[in-house]
Formats: C-alpha cells, sequence, structure tokens
C-alpha cells in the first residue's frame, strides 16, 4: 500500500522566494527508514532534507538532517526551515515560544521571535577548536596567494555541532576570486572537516547585501556531496565562524549581522549574537533568520 508523506519546501535565512537556501521538510516521517531517508534526499538532491518524528521528554521534536550522502549531526538551514514549517502549519505555538530540536549533535533550543518578519533564532552548542590547517595549504586549495588569507590568521577547524574548516580571508575580492580544488580541500584520508567555510570581513564602502543592509562578514561555503558544491547559506558554518571571528578578533562586536550566498544568485542573510566571555570562553552561538514557503507537496512511496 502506498504511503503519503506531507513536504514543506522552505528557503531559509531570507524572505523572498528562490532565495537564500532550499530545505524540504517531511513534517512526519514515521515510519521511514535511514535507506529510504538517503534516497528521499538524493530525490530532492538539496544540501539538506528535514525528517521530522515525535519528541522525547527533553525534546519537542527529534530530527534528523540527510544530505544525498548521508545524515549530518547538526545543520543550521533546515533547523530554521523546519521550524519554521513547524510554525506555519500550527504544529507548534506562536510567536515568542521557544521550541527544542533533538537531533544527532544534541538538543537544540530555536526561539521564535517576533516582528516583521518573524526570526527564527537556533543556539547552537558551545564551540570546539580542533586542528589547524597550514596557510600555504589552504591558499594553494582555493588557488589564491598567502597574503590573500587574512593576516595572522591560521585556518582551522571549529564545530558547533558539525567541524567545519574556517579559513578567514583579507578582502571580498579575495573571496569573489576562490576557485576550490575539491581534490585538495576533500582529501581521501586525513580531515577532520565536513566542508569548508570561507569568509571575509564586508566592505567599508557600503552595504553587502542585495537589500541595502549592511553586514559585517560575507562568506561562501563549499561541501563535497551530491550536486551541491557550493552551499548558499550554512548556518552551522555561521556559528562556527563567529566563533573562530571572537577566538582570534576579528570581530569584537557581539552581535552583528552576515552575508552569504550571492556566489551562486540566492542571498541570504542572518543575525548572530556571541554568548560566553570571548576570547577564551566562548559560549552558544546563536544564529538567527527568517524563511519563507515556496512549495507544499505530497510525498508518495
Amino acid at each position: 500500500m502506498a504511503r503519503s508523506f506531507e513536504v514543506v519546501w522552505v528557503d531559509a535565512f531570507t524572505t523572498t522566494p528562490l532565495a537564500g537556501n532550499a530545505c524540504a521538510v517531511l513534517l512526519d516521517a514515521r515510519g521511514l527508514d535511514e535507506a529510504t531517508m538517503l534516497a528521499i534526499a538524493r530525490e530532492t538532491n538539496l544540501s539538506e532534507t528535514s525528517f521530522v518524528f515525535p519528541g522525547d521528554a527533553e525534546a519537542d521534536f527529534n530530527v534528523h538532517y540527510w544530505t544525498p550522502n548521508g545524515e549530518i549531526p547538526m545543520a543550521g538551514h533546515p533547523t530554521i526551515a523546519t521550524t519554521h514549517a513547524l510554525h506555519e502549519t500550527g504544529a507548534i505555538p506562536g510567536e515568542g515560544h521557544e521550541v527544542r530540536l533533538r537531533m544527532p549533535a544534541g538538543v537544540v533550543p530555536v526561539a521564535i521571535r517576533p516582528g516583521v518578519p518573524t526570526m527564527y533564532a537556533m543556539s547552537q552548542p558551545p564551540p570546539v577548536f580542533l586542528t589547524t590547517l597550514p596557510r600555504a595549504a589552504a591558499a594553494a586549495a582555493l588557488h589564491l596567494r598567502d597574503e590573500d588569507l587574512l593576516g595572522g590568521m591560521t585556518p582551522q577547524t571549529v564545530s558547533t555541532g558539525t567541524p567545519q574548516l574556517m579559513i578567514a580571508l583579507a578582502s571580498i575580492d579575495a573571496l569573489d576570486r576562490v576557485e576550490p580544488d575539491r581534490h585538495a580541500l576533500f582529501p581521501r584520508e586525513g580531515h577532520e572537516w565536513f566542508s569548508v567555510h570561507v569568509f571575509a570581513p564586508a566592505s567599508q564602502d557600503g552595504p553587502s547585501t542585495s537589500s541595502g543592509q549592511a553586514v559585517a562578514l560575507v562568506a561562501r561555503h563549499f561541501a563535497d556531496f551530491g550536486d551541491v558544491k557550493e552551499d548558499p547559506f550554512t548556518g552551522s558554518a555561521t556559528g562556527g565562524m563567529a566563533a573562530y571571528c571572537a577566538r582570534y578578533g576579528i570581530m569584537r562586536e557581539r552581535a552583528y549581522a552576515v552575508a552569504q550566498g550571492m556566489h551562486v544568485h540566492r542571498p541570504g542573510r542572518a543575525e548572530v549574537e556571541v554568548g560566553g566571555d570571548p576570547p577564551l570562553a566562548i559560549g552558544r552561538i546563536t544564529v538567527a533568520g527568517p524563511a519563507v514557503t515556496v512549495m507544499r507537496g505530497t510525498l508518495t512511496l
């Protein structure tokens, strides 16, 4: 007998349809096994597809995020998209509430902040700073020169749930010129990062988003799964980037905006808040953004 699953297609970190980062959310995935979730993720061919299950004593919902290659422990834009879909369909209370989502990395609280637009603010686990990568190796893997990397900064893997390599560049011009060598960024062995986040301080000449809103950092994100080689907006890596910038003094502000996605014609924007007592005692990073539903449908298996 055929089974049907309600699917909501959401663009996260934007209020403009067909911008930001897309995520297909299955609102009730009960009955699906891992092989089927992987097959569905390959069918959507998005960077992540979200599967929602009933919660437990500590979480309102259990969620699983699958790329076309497998499940990942935590992700940002699916968290924003999933909370938006649940909120919009009435599965969680109205604005001003907090929902707790359990994912393999742990329980992630998401506050629903009222306003125009509604903002979904995820509080990521405290950052863990892992191994570094020589500047020369990072520059070569991006087809850049050493001087294109931000002075005094060593690329490093940071995890707020998913380990991602952070590479700080000196300018937006360098960011525009990045040409990733995927064999160098994702060798068969010897790397602990899931994906690579490359960013630069925004230009001082003016805003860096199509909406005219000023941002502090502009980023690009590279993965090695499916057909999504450059992610439009990466919420988890935004948290790792904020932690890296707080630890090494790139950003001394505790709250600011960031942009990503312009290089793949899907601009997105997020608000970042850094908790704890930087530079060494960095707490949870909050990444907030809006979302918009672009499609609703039924998946029949």
